[in-house]
């Protein structure tokens, strides 16, 4: 009977764990569609040029860096006893804020260093709530699954929730997408940032309905202080396991220079791809990134994550080269439409970029040290987030020396595309900084502080 028991309850914080994540990610996916406005609104409303766009476009991402600084409050700072729930709500609140705001504003006039200053707010609401839910999904992947006596967590297992939230999120992508591009020439930008502004609203409303002991999350002492959280990060970051993958990870995207601007305009200015068609492309993304969960927990989450992180990365390569062959008109020639390859080509390399932050997390959740789960996730975003700034700084100057920084300058596009696709190859020889799967002990000295 207790067993029966404690079995229930097992199963019903486990409901409502997937209900809170389930609607916090499925949430960050349908950010896309906001942004899909801001994408247009920048380029037709306010006349800015490739090389503006994706500059002020990775600047906005710059609250993501300081991820590691939430991770650290919300695994050590505690509000009426919850320490993941009310980041989530506060999170939510301020992408609420800010997006209402913009809405608003832009309706009459608004400057690129206003609209700029809000989807920094935006995006620091994000992260709050993204580092809570990770650390959540961190906490709840190192959770028995019964009262078993195994002790460990099997990589099976510890996969399954990171796979849950990854449909989430990718289920709302495909969803914001599909709508952004149907709609955006048909609803101004303003009511689509007004139509997140109210959905984040209500994802405030649930979130604050919920009491974190709920969801049966691991106890600790509430009392534990940043400086000593800090302190287990810096140990945390001593086993060379952790600190290389991190390093190898951030630096497998810092070394790409993201050309996304100038392909939008491209697309766009250039070959004067619909709106619909990019917004069709995003969906097809999304798909691929729902069918990817759905791959990986069924069939790849017991093969070794190395060789699945390594095979994402020389796709990627190839997508790139496939990038070169659409600009200098192979494809069309051979009679494939230029809409049908932005569809179906540039649609999956926009998303095959995140495909291995899922076997990524996997290796994260079983290398993090107890009590630690937010604040080492949050750094691992962190960096991811950094590297991609990287990479679209580099972009935009690499954009530069190649001279494609204009809307009707593409001459040197395909020369900038082949590099592209050589620099996401280079990382592919030290990626023996990744742990084996079987070769991810934590010291003893690690576990117990």
């Amino acid at each position: 009977m207790v067993a029966e028991a404690e079995g229930s309850g097992i199963g019903s914080s486990g409901r409502i764990q997937k209900k809170v994540l389930g609607i916090g990610y499925w949430v960050q996916g349908v950010r896309c569609f906001p942004w899909m406005g801001v994408n247009f609104f920048l380029k037709d409303a306010m006349g800015v040029d490739p090389s503006t766009l994706q500059l002020l476009l990775n600047s906005a991402n710059l609250p993501m860096v300081a991820k590691p600084l939430y991770g650290v409050l919300s695994d050590a700072v505690y509000i009426s006893g919850q320490h993941r729930i009310p980041y989530i709500a506060f999170g939510a609140f301020l992408q609420a804020l800010s997006w209402l705001a913009i809405a608003i504003l832009s309706q009459s006039s608004i400057s690129i260093s206003t609209i700029t200053l809000y989807l920094l707010l935006s995006n620091l609401g994000a992260s709050i709530a993204e580092v809570a839910n990770d650390a959540i999904v961190a906490e709840a992947g190192k959770q028995q699954p019964t009262s078993s006596k195994i002790s460990q967590p099997s990589p099976a297992s510890s996969g399954e929730l990171q796979s849950f939230v990854w449909m989430a999120s990718s289920v709302g992508g495909v969803l914001g997408n599909l709508l952004g591009g149907l709609i955006i020439h048909r609803v101004s930008p303003q009511k689509m940032f007004l139509l997140f502004g109210l959905l984040v609203s209500l994802q405030f409303c649930l979130t604050i309905m919920v009491r974190e002991s709920s969801l049966n999350l691991p106890k600790r002492a509430s009392d534990i202080g940043v400086r000593k959280q800090l302190s287990k990060l810096r140990v945390s970051l001593k086993e060379p396991a952790i600190a290389q993958s991190i390093t190898w990870f951030a630096a497998s995207y810092a070394v790409i220079p993201t050309l996304t601007g100038t392909m939008f305009f491209y697309q766009t200015e250039h070959l004067k791809i619909d709106s619909s068609v990019l917004g069709i492309s995003k969906v097809f993304g999304q798909a691929g990134m729902l069918l990817w969960s759905l791959v990986y927990n069924h069939w790849l989450k017991r093969v070794a994550s190395r060789k699945v992180i390594v095979g994402i990365q020389g796709v990627m390569a190839l997508f790139m080269v496939s990038d070169v062959l659409f600009v200098k008109g192979v494809y069309r020639s051979m009679g494939l439409p230029d809409w049908m390859y932005v569809v179906i080509f540039s649609g999956l390399l926009e998303v095959l970029f995140f495909f291995k932050i899922l076997p990524f997390s996997v290796v994260m959740a079983r290398l993090c040290p107890a009590g630690c789960e937010g604040s080492l996730m949050a750094l691992v975003m962190s960096a991811i987030a950094l590297a991609m700034i990287v990479s679209g700084y580099l972009g935009v100057a690499f954009a530069a020396c190649v001279g494609v920084t204009t809307a009707n300058n593409f001459s040197g596009f395909p020369k900038a595309l082949l590099i592209q696709a050589a620099c996401t190859l280079a990382p592919l020889y030290w990626s023996s900084c990744i742990p084996n799967d079987d070769d991810h002990e934590i010291s003893t000295r690690t576990k117990s502080e």
